[in-house]
């Protein structure tokens, strides 16, 4: 009996602990970023400049802009939630080879920019960036696209502006349920402060919605993007299944490069 009670002790200490740890060090575990001095000189192919856009708060925000003579529209791109733009600047290349023009911004404390993170703070960077893309686009479509960490700030971008489109690829019901898949011996819903709720704010947006998704993805499972798109009761809306797909390699995959062509044809 003294034995269970001192095994039992001690699994309460070890959930006190992870409950310590996910609460504190949340941030650590959502976000990856990677640091580039100022003077950081970008280098692609494709012609680009680089802005940067100041926030009230006093936030410095990086982001680069893909040009070419009479674009299609623009893509307004969101990342995922690892390294900078230096490696996610290559992303924007087979939308530009598409004809569009792309504006991809590196979140508060990713690359170059400053400020500190918040979800509230990183939904009204998200509006700067679209507001940044409507007036210098007013005439063309604006596509919006997420991946991963930045389906969760497209969509509810999405859900308060207009655009042409919304393009989510390996996106989350909400962050709180892909946490739930991770810890479900926590009560993760009250120890996250960025919950990133998805499915409450896709149901607000009224035009196409296309999401990409592989079955073998370890990082955001498939089952939690089936049940974004399950929720949106939007008529047009088409979920894209990629088998054997995992987290990063959508783009090696037929079905994902056809799907992508066609929705920007």
């Amino acid at each position: 009996m003294r034995k269970l009670k001192k095994i039992g002790k001690g699994v309460l200490i070890l959930l006190a602990v992870l409950v310590l740890m996910l609460y504190f060090f949340q941030e650590k575990l959502i976000f990856l970023p990677s640091k580039l001095p100022q003077d950081y000189t970008y280098d692609f192919p494709q012609n680009f400049e680089e802005i940067f856009i100041s926030h009230s708060d006093g936030a410095k925000l990086n982001a680069l802009h893909f040009r070419q003579d009479n674009p299609k529209g623009v893509i307004l791109y969101f990342h995922g939630n690892a390294g900078d733009l230096s490696r996610w600047g290559q992303m924007a290349l087979p939308f530009v080879s598409l004809g569009y023009d792309v504006v991809m911004m590196d979140y508060r404390t990713y690359g170059k920019s400053t400020g500190k993170l918040s979800e509230v703070a990183l939904q009204s960077d998200a509006q700067l960036f679209y507001d940044y893309t409507k007036k210098e686009y007013n005439n063309l479509p604006i596509v919006l696209f997420g991946r991963s960490l930045g389906t969760g700030i497209a969509t509810h971008l999405a859900s308060k502006n207009e655009a042409k489109q919304l393009i989510l690829e390996t996106p989350f019901y909400s962050l709180v349920d892909v946490a739930k898949e991770r810890f479900p011996f926590l009560p993760v819903k009250m120890l996250l402060k960025y919950k990133f709720n998805s499915n409450l704010y896709i149901s607000k947006i009224n035009y196409p919605v296309t999401i990409f998704h592989g079955t073998d993805d370890s990082v955001v499972p498939y089952d939690s993007g089936l049940k974004l798109f399950q929720s949106m009761d939007n008529g047009a809306k088409e979920m894209i299944t990629i088998p054997d797909g995992e987290h990063n390699n959508l783009i090696e995959f037929e079905a994902y490069r056809k799907g992508i062509e066609r929705l920007l044809r």
